[in-house]
Protein backbone atom coordinates (compact mmCIF):
# COMPACT_ATOMS: atom_id res chain seq x y z
CA UNK A 1 0.00 0.00 0.00
CA UNK A 2 1.32 3.54 -0.91
CA UNK A 3 2.09 6.22 1.50
CA UNK A 4 0.23 9.33 1.24
CA UNK A 5 3.50 10.63 -0.12
CA UNK A 6 4.24 8.29 -2.69
CA UNK A 7 0.40 8.64 -3.94
CA UNK A 8 1.05 12.27 -3.98
CA UNK A 9 3.89 11.63 -6.55
CA UNK A 10 2.11 9.16 -8.60
CA UNK A 11 -0.66 11.41 -9.07
CA UNK A 12 1.74 14.01 -10.67
CA UNK A 13 3.55 11.31 -12.31
CA UNK A 14 0.20 10.55 -14.52
CA UNK A 15 0.18 14.41 -15.62
CA UNK A 16 2.73 13.53 -17.85
CA UNK A 17 1.66 13.21 -21.54
CA UNK A 18 4.23 12.55 -24.18
CA UNK A 19 5.66 14.51 -27.02
CA UNK A 20 3.15 15.95 -29.53
CA UNK A 21 2.98 14.12 -32.52
CA UNK A 22 1.69 16.77 -34.55
CA UNK A 23 3.73 19.42 -33.88
CA UNK A 24 7.02 17.36 -34.57
CA UNK A 25 5.71 15.86 -37.49
CA UNK A 26 4.64 19.78 -38.54
CA UNK A 27 8.26 20.47 -37.58
CA UNK A 28 9.69 17.73 -39.30
CA UNK A 29 8.26 18.79 -42.64
CA UNK A 30 9.61 22.28 -42.21
CA UNK A 31 13.34 21.30 -41.80
CA UNK A 32 12.76 19.58 -45.12
CA UNK A 33 11.85 22.85 -46.58
CA UNK A 34 15.13 24.71 -45.29
CA UNK A 35 17.58 25.12 -47.76
CA UNK A 36 20.08 22.35 -47.35
CA UNK A 37 20.45 19.11 -48.66
CA UNK A 38 18.01 16.44 -46.76
CA UNK A 39 19.64 15.67 -43.07
CA UNK A 40 22.57 17.87 -43.60
CA UNK A 41 22.07 19.72 -40.06
CA UNK A 42 22.25 16.32 -38.15
CA UNK A 43 21.31 16.43 -35.17
CA UNK A 44 20.96 20.09 -34.57
CA UNK A 45 17.38 19.45 -36.85
CA UNK A 46 16.92 16.53 -34.55
CA UNK A 47 16.77 18.44 -31.33
CA UNK A 48 14.86 21.14 -33.06
CA UNK A 49 11.80 18.53 -33.81
CA UNK A 50 11.99 16.88 -30.33
CA UNK A 51 11.75 20.37 -29.38
CA UNK A 52 8.45 20.64 -31.06
CA UNK A 53 7.37 17.73 -29.54
CA UNK A 54 8.10 19.56 -25.89
CA UNK A 55 6.30 22.72 -26.79
CA UNK A 56 3.89 21.87 -29.17
CA UNK A 57 5.36 24.61 -31.34
CA UNK A 58 7.39 24.46 -35.06
CA UNK A 59 9.94 27.48 -33.87
CA UNK A 60 11.07 27.70 -30.30
CA UNK A 61 13.39 30.05 -28.63
CA UNK A 62 15.40 29.42 -25.64
CA UNK A 63 15.56 32.82 -23.05
CA UNK A 64 16.01 32.04 -19.60
CA UNK A 65 18.19 28.68 -18.67
CA UNK A 66 19.04 26.98 -15.51
CA UNK A 67 20.80 24.01 -13.97
CA UNK A 68 19.39 22.51 -11.01
CA UNK A 69 22.11 20.85 -8.82
CA UNK A 70 21.31 18.08 -6.04
CA UNK A 71 23.60 18.23 -3.62
CA UNK A 72 24.07 15.45 -0.91
CA UNK A 73 26.49 12.90 0.78
CA UNK A 74 26.99 9.43 0.95
CA UNK A 75 27.26 6.99 3.85
CA UNK A 76 28.98 4.61 1.95
CA UNK A 77 32.25 6.94 1.52
CA UNK A 78 32.93 5.43 4.56
CA UNK A 79 34.00 2.23 3.22
CA UNK A 80 37.02 4.14 1.16
CA UNK A 81 35.36 4.04 -2.34
CA UNK A 82 36.46 7.70 -2.51
CA UNK A 83 39.62 9.36 -2.65
CA UNK A 84 38.01 13.26 -2.06
CA UNK A 85 36.95 13.95 1.51
CA UNK A 86 33.16 14.24 2.66
CA UNK A 87 33.90 17.72 3.55
CA UNK A 88 34.54 19.07 -0.38
CA UNK A 89 30.21 18.19 -1.31
CA UNK A 90 29.87 21.20 0.86
CA UNK A 91 32.36 23.17 -0.13
CA UNK A 92 31.92 22.74 -3.34
CA UNK A 93 28.20 23.88 -3.14
CA UNK A 94 29.18 26.62 -1.37
CA UNK A 95 31.87 27.34 -4.39
CA UNK A 96 29.25 26.73 -7.18
CA UNK A 97 26.81 29.83 -5.47
CA UNK A 98 30.28 32.00 -5.96
CA UNK A 99 30.66 30.83 -9.65
CA UNK A 100 33.78 28.91 -8.83
CA UNK A 101 33.47 25.60 -10.26
CA UNK A 102 33.97 24.74 -13.54
CA UNK A 103 30.08 24.24 -14.17
CA UNK A 104 29.22 27.53 -12.00
CA UNK A 105 32.16 29.64 -14.29
CA UNK A 106 30.42 28.29 -17.26
CA UNK A 107 26.86 29.44 -16.14
CA UNK A 108 28.43 32.55 -15.52
CA UNK A 109 29.81 33.46 -18.83
CA UNK A 110 27.06 32.23 -20.58
CA UNK A 111 24.00 34.05 -18.48
CA UNK A 112 22.84 30.63 -17.10
CA UNK A 113 20.95 30.68 -13.81
CA UNK A 114 22.16 28.58 -10.69
CA UNK A 115 20.05 26.95 -8.41
CA UNK A 116 22.18 24.93 -5.68
CA UNK A 117 19.90 22.78 -3.33
CA UNK A 118 21.09 20.66 -0.32
CA UNK A 119 18.69 17.59 -0.22
CA UNK A 120 21.27 15.91 2.11
CA UNK A 121 24.31 17.86 3.17
CA UNK A 122 25.95 16.11 6.27
CA UNK A 123 28.37 18.79 7.62
CA UNK A 124 26.70 21.27 9.01
CA UNK A 125 27.13 25.13 7.98
CA UNK A 126 25.86 28.75 8.21
CA UNK A 127 22.64 28.32 6.58
CA UNK A 128 21.68 31.89 6.68
CA UNK A 129 22.52 34.12 3.51
CA UNK A 130 24.78 31.23 1.76
CA UNK A 131 23.16 30.74 -1.25
CA UNK A 132 22.30 27.22 -1.20
CA UNK A 133 18.58 26.80 -1.17
CA UNK A 134 17.47 24.21 2.30
CA UNK A 135 15.44 21.53 0.81
CA UNK A 136 17.50 18.54 3.37
CA UNK A 137 15.63 15.10 3.95
CA UNK A 138 18.37 13.97 6.21
CA UNK A 139 22.18 14.72 6.34
CA UNK A 140 23.84 12.29 3.88
CA UNK A 141 22.55 8.72 3.39
CA UNK A 142 23.21 5.48 5.04
CA UNK A 143 26.09 2.96 4.39
CA UNK A 144 24.64 0.74 1.66
CA UNK A 145 26.79 -1.78 1.98
CA UNK A 146 25.64 -2.39 5.85
CA UNK A 147 22.10 -1.03 5.43
CA UNK A 148 19.51 0.65 3.47
CA UNK A 149 20.56 3.85 1.68
CA UNK A 150 17.46 5.54 3.29
CA UNK A 151 14.06 4.96 3.58
CA UNK A 152 11.49 4.96 0.71
CA UNK A 153 9.74 7.61 2.30
CA UNK A 154 12.48 9.42 2.13
CA UNK A 155 13.56 8.60 -1.17
CA UNK A 156 10.08 9.25 -2.21
CA UNK A 157 10.27 13.21 -1.00
CA UNK A 158 13.83 13.63 -2.55
CA UNK A 159 11.82 13.34 -5.92
CA UNK A 160 9.25 15.07 -5.13
CA UNK A 161 11.67 17.94 -4.15
CA UNK A 162 13.10 17.67 -7.96
CA UNK A 163 9.55 17.98 -9.05
CA UNK A 164 8.83 20.90 -7.05
CA UNK A 165 12.16 22.92 -8.38
CA UNK A 166 11.44 22.35 -11.51
CA UNK A 167 7.65 23.39 -11.55
CA UNK A 168 9.38 26.58 -9.64
CA UNK A 169 11.76 27.22 -12.56
CA UNK A 170 8.76 26.94 -15.04
CA UNK A 171 6.82 29.41 -13.12
CA UNK A 172 9.86 31.78 -13.35
CA UNK A 173 9.90 31.40 -17.01
CA UNK A 174 12.59 28.90 -17.59
CA UNK A 175 12.85 27.73 -20.76
CA UNK A 176 15.63 25.21 -20.28
CA UNK A 177 17.01 23.60 -17.32
CA UNK A 178 20.17 21.18 -16.90
CA UNK A 179 20.16 18.83 -14.20
CA UNK A 180 23.54 18.41 -12.27
CA UNK A 181 24.98 17.23 -8.92
CA UNK A 182 27.52 17.16 -5.84
CA UNK A 183 28.01 14.59 -3.61
CA UNK A 184 31.37 12.99 -2.43
CA UNK A 185 30.56 9.12 -3.45
CA UNK A 186 28.19 9.56 -6.08
CA UNK A 187 29.59 7.14 -8.54
CA UNK A 188 29.34 4.67 -6.47
CA UNK A 189 25.90 4.80 -5.72
CA UNK A 190 25.01 5.38 -9.49
CA UNK A 191 27.33 2.40 -10.40
CA UNK A 192 25.25 0.32 -7.80
CA UNK A 193 21.91 2.05 -9.34
CA UNK A 194 22.55 1.17 -12.89
CA UNK A 195 24.13 -2.43 -12.34
CA UNK A 196 20.42 -3.05 -10.46
CA UNK A 197 18.24 -1.42 -12.93
CA UNK A 198 20.07 -2.92 -15.95
CA UNK A 199 21.47 -6.38 -14.19
CA UNK A 200 24.90 -5.37 -15.85
CA UNK A 201 27.67 -6.39 -14.32
CA UNK A 202 29.30 -4.38 -11.86
CA UNK A 203 32.58 -4.49 -14.10
CA UNK A 204 30.80 -2.76 -16.78
CA UNK A 205 28.98 -0.03 -15.11
CA UNK A 206 31.88 1.03 -12.63
CA UNK A 207 34.49 3.35 -12.96
CA UNK A 208 37.11 5.19 -10.97
CA UNK A 209 35.39 8.20 -10.50
CA UNK A 210 37.55 11.02 -9.53
CA UNK A 211 40.42 9.22 -9.40
CA UNK A 212 41.39 6.06 -7.44
CA UNK A 213 44.39 3.97 -6.70
CA UNK A 214 43.95 0.29 -8.59
CA UNK A 215 43.61 -1.28 -5.02
CA UNK A 216 41.00 1.49 -4.06
CA UNK A 217 39.26 0.88 -7.66
CA UNK A 218 38.88 -2.94 -6.63
CA UNK A 219 37.59 -1.73 -3.21
CA UNK A 220 35.00 0.30 -4.99
CA UNK A 221 33.66 -2.45 -7.01
CA UNK A 222 33.66 -5.23 -3.76
CA UNK A 223 31.60 -2.92 -1.52
CA UNK A 224 29.11 -2.13 -5.02
CA UNK A 225 29.13 -6.33 -5.62
CA UNK A 226 28.50 -6.64 -1.64
CA UNK A 227 25.94 -4.13 -1.37
CA UNK A 228 23.85 -5.55 -4.24
CA UNK A 229 23.74 -9.05 -2.35
CA UNK A 230 22.93 -7.43 0.93
CA UNK A 231 19.84 -5.80 -0.97
CA UNK A 232 18.88 -8.73 -3.36
CA UNK A 233 19.85 -6.47 -5.95
CA UNK A 234 22.44 -8.63 -7.84
CA UNK A 235 21.86 -9.95 -11.32
CA UNK A 236 18.49 -8.68 -11.38
CA UNK A 237 18.45 -9.72 -15.48
CA UNK A 238 20.42 -12.30 -15.70
CA UNK A 239 23.65 -10.25 -16.14
CA UNK A 240 22.95 -8.53 -19.44
CA UNK A 241 21.22 -5.32 -20.01
CA UNK A 242 17.02 -6.29 -20.45
CA UNK A 243 14.14 -3.53 -21.18
CA UNK A 244 12.10 -5.88 -20.19
CA UNK A 245 13.34 -7.15 -16.94
CA UNK A 246 14.62 -3.66 -16.14
CA UNK A 247 10.78 -2.55 -16.15
CA UNK A 248 9.89 -5.07 -13.37
CA UNK A 249 12.14 -3.31 -11.22
CA UNK A 250 11.39 -0.73 -9.24
CA UNK A 251 13.52 2.41 -9.04
CA UNK A 252 12.68 3.70 -5.78
CA UNK A 253 13.21 0.54 -3.97
CA UNK A 254 16.41 0.69 -5.83
CA UNK A 255 17.20 4.01 -5.27
CA UNK A 256 16.19 3.62 -1.15
CA UNK A 257 18.46 0.82 -0.49
CA UNK A 258 21.61 1.66 -2.92
CA UNK A 259 21.36 5.45 -4.33
CA UNK A 260 21.58 8.66 -3.11
CA UNK A 261 19.06 11.65 -2.07
CA UNK A 262 21.14 13.70 -4.68
CA UNK A 263 20.18 11.07 -7.80
CA UNK A 264 16.43 11.00 -6.33
CA UNK A 265 16.34 14.32 -6.67
CA UNK A 266 17.68 14.59 -9.83
CA UNK A 267 15.18 11.72 -11.19
CA UNK A 268 12.51 14.33 -9.59
CA UNK A 269 13.79 17.11 -12.07
CA UNK A 270 13.28 14.80 -14.68
CA UNK A 271 10.07 13.67 -13.88
CA UNK A 272 8.88 18.22 -13.55
CA UNK A 273 10.42 19.01 -16.83
CA UNK A 274 8.17 16.03 -18.24
CA UNK A 275 5.66 17.38 -16.07
CA UNK A 276 5.68 20.93 -17.03
CA UNK A 277 6.74 20.79 -20.58
CA UNK A 278 10.18 22.05 -20.49
CA UNK A 279 13.38 20.59 -21.81
CA UNK A 280 15.85 18.75 -19.64
CA UNK A 281 19.61 18.64 -20.53
CA UNK A 282 21.33 15.70 -19.63
CA UNK A 283 25.09 15.96 -17.67
CA UNK A 284 27.34 13.46 -17.06
CA UNK A 285 27.13 9.71 -15.52
CA UNK A 286 25.28 9.99 -12.29
CA UNK A 287 23.24 12.87 -14.36
CA UNK A 288 21.92 9.80 -17.23
CA UNK A 289 21.56 7.53 -14.08
CA UNK A 290 19.29 9.71 -12.57
CA UNK A 291 17.65 9.78 -16.02
CA UNK A 292 17.32 6.55 -16.14
CA UNK A 293 15.23 6.28 -12.88
CA UNK A 294 12.50 8.62 -14.08
CA UNK A 295 12.61 7.06 -17.38
CA UNK A 296 11.67 3.93 -15.44
CA UNK A 297 8.92 5.39 -13.44
CA UNK A 298 7.49 6.86 -16.94
CA UNK A 299 8.51 6.43 -20.12
CA UNK A 300 7.33 9.03 -21.53
CA UNK A 301 10.07 11.11 -19.72
CA UNK A 302 12.50 10.18 -22.33
CA UNK A 303 10.62 12.64 -24.63
CA UNK A 304 11.95 15.73 -22.83
CA UNK A 305 15.60 14.71 -22.24
CA UNK A 306 18.92 16.15 -24.45
CA UNK A 307 21.91 14.40 -23.82
CA UNK A 308 25.57 16.83 -23.29
CA UNK A 309 28.26 14.96 -23.26
CA UNK A 310 29.84 11.74 -23.32
CA UNK A 311 31.39 10.83 -20.18
CA UNK A 312 34.57 8.94 -19.70
CA UNK A 313 33.34 6.92 -16.49
CA UNK A 314 32.24 3.52 -17.83
CA UNK A 315 29.13 3.29 -17.28
CA UNK A 316 27.59 6.34 -19.02
CA UNK A 317 27.02 4.70 -22.21
CA UNK A 318 25.91 1.80 -21.02
CA UNK A 319 22.60 4.13 -19.65
CA UNK A 320 22.96 5.89 -22.62
CA UNK A 321 22.04 2.83 -24.60
CA UNK A 322 19.33 1.91 -22.23
CA UNK A 323 17.82 5.50 -22.90
CA UNK A 324 18.43 5.47 -26.65
CA UNK A 325 20.20 8.35 -26.46
CA UNK A 326 23.11 9.20 -28.32
CA UNK A 327 25.41 12.28 -26.70
CA UNK A 328 26.30 15.24 -28.76
CA UNK A 329 29.97 16.21 -27.54
CA UNK A 330 33.20 14.03 -27.26
CA UNK A 331 35.24 15.92 -24.75
CA UNK A 332 36.79 13.67 -22.77
CA UNK A 333 34.96 15.24 -19.90
CA UNK A 334 34.61 14.01 -16.24
CA UNK A 335 33.80 16.53 -13.97
CA UNK A 336 29.89 16.42 -12.93
CA UNK A 337 28.21 19.34 -11.56
CA UNK A 338 26.10 19.92 -14.57
CA UNK A 339 29.27 21.22 -16.66
CA UNK A 340 27.98 19.48 -19.70
CA UNK A 341 24.73 21.65 -19.40
CA UNK A 342 26.10 25.16 -20.27
CA UNK A 343 27.22 24.24 -23.46
CA UNK A 344 24.85 21.66 -24.72
CA UNK A 345 22.43 25.17 -24.12
CA UNK A 346 24.28 26.39 -27.03
CA UNK A 347 23.83 23.35 -28.95
CA UNK A 348 20.11 23.95 -28.16
CA UNK A 349 19.95 27.53 -28.95
CA UNK A 350 22.12 26.38 -32.26
CA UNK A 351 19.05 24.58 -33.43
CA UNK A 352 16.28 26.75 -32.64
CA UNK A 353 18.32 29.56 -34.70
CA UNK A 354 17.97 27.31 -37.91
CA UNK A 355 14.35 26.92 -37.69
CA UNK A 356 13.92 31.04 -36.59
CA UNK A 357 16.26 32.86 -39.04
CA UNK A 358 17.71 30.09 -41.84
CA UNK A 359 15.61 30.53 -45.38
CA UNK A 360 13.29 27.59 -46.90
CA UNK A 361 13.95 26.83 -50.49
CA UNK A 362 11.05 29.07 -51.45
CA UNK A 363 12.72 32.10 -49.55
CA UNK A 364 15.92 31.64 -51.44
CA UNK A 365 14.55 31.02 -54.52
CA UNK A 366 15.68 27.80 -55.11
CA UNK A 367 13.62 25.10 -56.93
CA UNK A 368 14.14 21.81 -54.80
CA UNK A 369 12.67 19.26 -57.18
CA UNK A 370 15.98 17.65 -57.81
CA UNK A 371 15.49 16.35 -54.05
CA UNK A 372 12.64 14.79 -54.58
CA UNK A 373 14.22 11.25 -54.95
CA UNK A 374 16.90 11.91 -52.22
CA UNK A 375 14.27 12.36 -49.93
CA UNK A 376 12.35 9.43 -50.92
CA UNK A 377 14.96 7.28 -50.37
CA UNK A 378 15.47 8.84 -47.02
CA UNK A 379 11.40 7.56 -46.67
CA UNK A 380 12.31 4.11 -47.21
Amino acid sequence: MKSQTEEKLFQQIEEIRGADADAMRDAAAYVQSLAAPPGSLGKLTDAAVQLAGITGKVKNTLGRRRIIVMCADNGVVEEGVSATPQIVTLSQALNMTRHLTGMSSLAAHFGIDVEIVDIGIATSYREQDCGILQRRIRRGTGNLAKEPAMTREEAVRAILVGIERTRQAAADGIDVIGVGEMGIGNTTTSSAVLAALTGLSVEDVTGRGGGLTDAAFEKKKSVISRALELHGLAGTASGSASEDAGAQIDPIEVLSRVGGLDLAGMCGVYLGAAICRIPAVIDGFISIVAALCAQRLCGSCRDFMFPSHVSEEIGYLRAAQELHLDPWLHLNMRLGEGSGCPLAFQILEASCALMNEMATFEQAQIDDDYLTELRAMQKQ
